[in-house]
């Protein structure tokens, strides 16, 4: 019997016993007593922190730990888009770096993320935003990262189903390109991650959430978790909407505020769109998956919340806007429907390298951009961490340019969901 279909066999006999047998993709250990490194949160950016510490720096003695499963925070909770094509070049250097490292993600971490670099489009409806475009592209250009203006009717072309109506709401003047954005699969992301970390010796502790910060000085010496206590040298935070609440129990705050993205779904059909669409005049996104369906999203919810659901005004707009912009798709039904907690700024921008607890290091404020930022927010925190300064493209980011007024607004970039 070839290798292919004893493959094929142990598959199918796997998924019939219900995978009973299965060897586990990473190891489920308790937690040691001391680690050289411990990463708050396994999310997408602990993970990828993980991994890169161990391969890049040879730190292997560190720790994951998460209050719930890995995952099962934003990493799970987005619409799987990335792209990067941002205007300042502080921020265009991360998010191309990030888009880089996920087009070799899964040769280098031998795990399929289903990468579709079907295309970011976003839709341009009047003469100002024409203009805007224009500006973009120029700057894009500066930064050496690619994108292009495109007309009417090649995006009618590559878009059959938009409404392109003579005396729409919204006209259709044509769109902005970046050519190398698209989709990848969210567990993917954490899965391959979380496997490849494994595999260089970090322990990924799931259900252990902190509980509270044991300091000597103005250095973090053991952490207090659900799992006990663990003592180490180093402590990185990628928590995402709940880093003000871990910043507090470590001693300082953060110019953060969480609020919840909402997206959904639709239940599955045949194709009809082969790139990822966002309308800045509603805010509102849409790319269907390989299963078929529709995912769509909007701008984030008004309030303040920790809440991971959605709320009917919000998944109103966000359909009647879908509906909107593909007419072909109001008789479908709504799937599901989930929120993520995202962390805003006031500049739009992350937050990067130390804090003023003097061995602690963060990663957060990435807002609605944290997933497709995943790879660049790992490897650079796994910087600081292995290194103990912070990184060439992540000094513009610290903490302290609040302080000294040195913002850098990507507001226009990254104000909206997406």
């Amino acid at each position: 019997m070839g290798w292919k279909n004893y493959s094929l066999l142990s598959l199918v006999s796997g998924a019939l016993t219900g995978h009973k047998h299965w060897q586990a993709a990473w190891r489920s250990p308790a937690p040691k007593r001391h680690y050289d490194v411990v990463i708050i949160g396994g999310g997408g950016h602990g993970l990828a922190t993980a991994y890169y510490l161990a391969k890049e720096h040879g730190v292997t003695n560190v720790a994951v730990i998460e209050k719930g499963w890995i995952g099962g925070g934003n990493t799970g909770r987005n619409t799987t888009n990335v792209r990067s094509d941002y205007m300042f070049p502080e921020s265009a250097a991360l998010y191309d770096l990030a888009l880089r490292l996920y087009e070799g993600m899964s040769k280098d971490v031998n795990f399929n993320i289903m990468l579709s670099q079907r295309g970011w489009v976003t839709l341009i409806h009047n003469h100002h935003q024409m203009e805007s475009a224009y500006h973009k592209a120029n700057w894009l250009r500066c930064n050496n990262v690619d994108g292009e203006i495109i007309d009417r009717e090649t995006v009618q072309q590559m878009m059959p189903h938009l409404n392109l109506d003579a005396n729409p709401r919204h006209p259709v003047l044509g769109a902005f390109l970046q050519r190398r954005g698209g989709t990848i699969r969210h567990d993917a992301v954490a899965w391959g991650y979380a496997r490849a970390a494994d595999r260089l010796g970090v322990d990924i502790i799931q259900n252990c959430e902190v509980k509270e910060f044991v300091k000597s000085g103005d250095k973090i010496t053991e952490i207090i978790t659900t799992q006990g206590k663990i003592s180490c040298e180093r402590v990185g935070m990628a928590v995402a909407g709940h880093s003000s609440v871990i910043a507090q129990q470590a001693g300082f705050s953060l110019p953060v505020t969480s609020r919840p993205l909402q997206a959904m779904v639709s239940e599955p059909v045949k194709p009809l769109l082969d790139h990822v669409v966002i309308s800045p005049g509603t805010g509102v996104y849409i790319n269907q998956t390989q299963k078929g369906e529709l995912v769509m999203g909007g701008v984030l919810d008004l309030y303040h919340s920790y809440a991971q659901r959605g709320n009917f005004p919000t998944i109103e707009k966000v359909v009647t806007s879908a509906v909107e912009m593909f007419p072909i798709v109001g008789q479908l039904r709504l799937m599901r429907h989930w929120a993520g907690i995202v962390d805003i700024v006031p500049d739009s921008s992350p937050i990067l390298g130390p804090t003023p607890v003097d061995n602690m290091f963060i990663n957060c404020g990435w807002g609605t951009g944290g997933f497709k930022a995943i790879p660049a927010g790992g490897m650079l925190l796994a910087h600081s961490l292995g290194t103990g300064r912070t990184h060439p493209l992540a000094e513009k980011f610290g903490l302290d340019r609040f302080r000294s007024n040195r913002l850098i607004d990507e507001g226009a970039a990254a104000g909206i969901a997406h």
